[in-house]
């Protein structure tokens, strides 16, 4: 079966545009001190063999093959900067995503939750447990239910495969056009060492093409995830007529629906009275529960206001609503302060997280912004005591433990910076950039071996795996490692390599298949 790129982009598209989700899972991060290392991903899967669909009735996609596939967009959007790494952030919506992943009733999946720096109003899944919310959608919801209705509804995306099941029902020529299928999107994860023209090619087949969504998403799947979704959030304890509610907000029949930031949200989404009276309908039959928000869900969606757009921009915003008479909850107070340490405003922020941290001592999120005013007036002991507070307080707490190695560091403590992140990430799964700042401190603190041992685990995150094994074998190449570090850097090489070794086979296996075969079925 032969592919050109533009019939390979098409069979990227039709992944990526089934809207059905991106979100990203690094599962194979090992603890930073652990003594051997979880097995390295294939960059596009297992073994050689196509897939194994089973008969015409029940075919299937493995998990393993959409968690490769999944796992393939991700690594993309996280190159291109799409990611919103934030620790306070990322700390939130998947902890918010994981209390209704828990209630799931699926057990196959490991779900993670992100949020995408992009201001229009959608959310999507992605085939593997990944799942992905726009900064522009956050900022939409009204309140915690609703923010739960939308993760809810793309959770249930992903729990009933449902890109798995279109695949499967659009391959009018038959399980072998669609073991072809899979293989094409998994392959195109190495086709030109991971090929980000491609990728962008098949991002961008999917904006803006209105009648794709009639393939994408249709109305069973819709309901089906709404029906599933509802039953979820209420499990979880939010109230399951927030899916209602959000909906109704996009309506095609309310009195704005042509706002430009909601567009792609009715394209992935299709909103109709129908539809929104089912998802009433069922909520009723559960019942309302009366769902409290959280501290951290207004905090968090301030956050969001500050850190996603012109920060000038953002203190204005807050600077109106003060002038109008708003802006003196604790969200927009908090709100304020991110916004103007981000614009390199810190005095006023600091000031204002001061009186802050005095009537709500509890909340960690206002030691982790006051930390972060401190630093960036260059108060860098002021920073250092209120983290460390915080982190007698929280011990362990993410964010807080990232911003306080981040102050060591800028006061040159390295060592002490990377002690406590390898004692945070011997229990905690870090991201990418995680990864990079541990490398990066242990660099600075003269421990060169286990630099480029992170620095490898970074590229392995990313689907680099040539350059992680160079990193590795620059760690073995170094005088004076001790037993465990060999042997720990030497087990991670061989599982790199072979890895690599897999890609390779995997790669020849489709060059050979496109010998003379020609298209395939349509």
């Amino acid at each position: 079966m032969s592919r050109s790129p533009s019939r390979l982009q098409s069979i990227l598209a039709l992944c990526a545009a089934t809207a059905l989700g991106f979100s990203v899972s690094l599962g194979y991060m090992a603890g930073a001190r652990a003594a051997t290392a979880p097995p390295v991903p294939s960059a596009v899967g297992t073994e050689g063999e196509l897939p194994d669909l089973g008969s015409p009735a029940n075919a299937a996609i493995s998990l393993e093959d959409e968690y490769e596939a999944g796992l393939m967009y991700t690594r993309q959007m996280r190159q291109r900067g799409m990611i919103l790494d934030d620790p306070e952030v990322s700390e939130y919506i998947e902890d918010i995503g994981h209390q209704l992943s828990s209630y799931a009733e699926e057990g196959q999946h490991e779900f993670s939750y992100f949020v995408i720096k992009d201001p229009d109003i959608n959310a999507f899944a992605i085939p593997g447990g990944f799942i992905f919310v726009n900064s522009g959608l956050f900022l939409a919801t009204g309140n915690e239910s609703e923010l739960a209705a939308v993760l809810a509804h793309e959770t249930a995306h992903v729990t009933q495969r449902h890109i798995a099941r279109q695949i499967v029902d659009q391959s009018h020529a038959g399980l072998i056009s669609t073991a072809a299928m899979l293989a094409a999107i998994l392959l195109g994860a190495t086709a030109g060492g991971g090929s980000p023209d491609a990728m962008e090619g098949a991002i961008a087949a999917t904006q803006g093409a209105a009648i794709q969504h009639q393939i994408n998403y249709t109305r069973s799947q819709e309901a089906e995830a709404d029906r599933i979704g509802i039953y979820t959030m209420a499990s979880a304890g939010f109230d399951p007529l927030a899916m209602a509610s959000f909906f109704g907000k996009f309506d095609r029949n309310s009195p704005d629906p042509s706002r430009t930031d909601a567009i792609g949200f009715l394209l992935d989404h299709p909103v109709t009275s129908d539809r929104i009276a089912e998802a009433r309908n069922r909520a009723s039959q559960i019942g309302r529960i009366h769902h409290v928000d959280s501290i951290s869900y207004g905090l968090m969606r301030e956050r969001l206001r500050s850190l996603t757009g012109d920060p000038d921009k953002a203190v204005q915003y807050y600077r109106d609503l003060l002038k109008n008479g708003g802006g003196r909850d604790l969200d927009d107070r908090y709100g304020m302060a991110v916004a103007e340490t981000r614009a390199k405003m810190p005095e006023p922020a600091i000031v204002e997280l001061q009186k802050l941290l005095q009537q709500e001592p509890k909340i960690t999120q206002l030691y982790g912004a006051l930390g972060q005013a401190y630093l960036a007036d260059g108060q860098l002991k002021r920073s250092q005591a209120v983290l460390e507070q915080a982190l007698g307080l929280f011990p362990r707490n993410v964010p807080i433990t990232i911003r306080l190695a981040q102050t060591y560091m800028r006061e040159g403590q390295n060592k002490r910076a990377h002690l406590l992140l390898l004692d945070l990430f011997d229990i905690v799964e870090p991201t990418p950039e995680q990864t990079k700042l541990i490398a990066k401190a242990a660099h600075a603190a003269g421990d060169v071996a286990d630099s480029y041992y992170y620095l490898s685990e970074f590229y392995i995150m990313n689907g680099e795996l040539n350059r992680s094994s160079n990193e590795l074998m620059l760690a073995l190449a170094l005088p004076g490692l001790n037993p465990i570090q060999r042997a720990r850097f030497s087990a991670r090489l061989e599982q790199v390599r072979s890895a690599l070794a897999k890609d390779k086979r995997r790669k020849k296996s489709s060059d050979d298949r496109g010998g003379g075969d020609g298209d395939g079925g349509n």
